[in-house]
């Protein structure tokens, strides 16, 4: 993978679990491409940033908060995407990251295409 890319997909992570963890769903549906998929099982799948934004709003004014991600990996998927997968856990629920497609953009950052995880209490 090459390095510009690897960058790119950490900061954007790391820009997400800040989002997650001060409250900001904004910040965390702004992490997505427009037209994103997120399957977060078992609540359900959710399209495009609205529906994305509508999610994070709803968890977090249930109180969860303190993602911490746990060993992730990064694995290039062509020359400008990446796919994250990690074990995580939280301050009221735990699970696990299949796949996370980060895309590079074209002013360098890199927004999420696909995100499917699973949740546990």
């Amino acid at each position: 993978m090459n390095s510009e890319l690897e960058a790119a997909v950490k900061e954007a992570s790391q820009k997400w679990q800040n989002a997650f963890n001060a409250g900001d769903a904004q910040g965390c549906a702004n992490c997505y491409e427009a037209n994103a998929v997120m399957e977060a099982k078992p609540f359900g799948t959710y399209h495009g940033r609205a529906e994305i934004l509508e999610f994070w709003q709803m968890l977090i004014r249930e109180g969860f908060s303190k993602i911490e991600y746990i060993n992730p990996k990064i694995v290039a998927s062509g020359e400008s995407s990446a796919i994250l997968s990690s074990d995580w856990k939280m301050n009221k629920a735990h699970g696990n990251i299949s796949k996370e497609l980060w895309v590079l953009q074209s002013d360098g950052t890199a927004l999420l295409r696909e995100d499917y995880f699973s949740a546990a209490s």
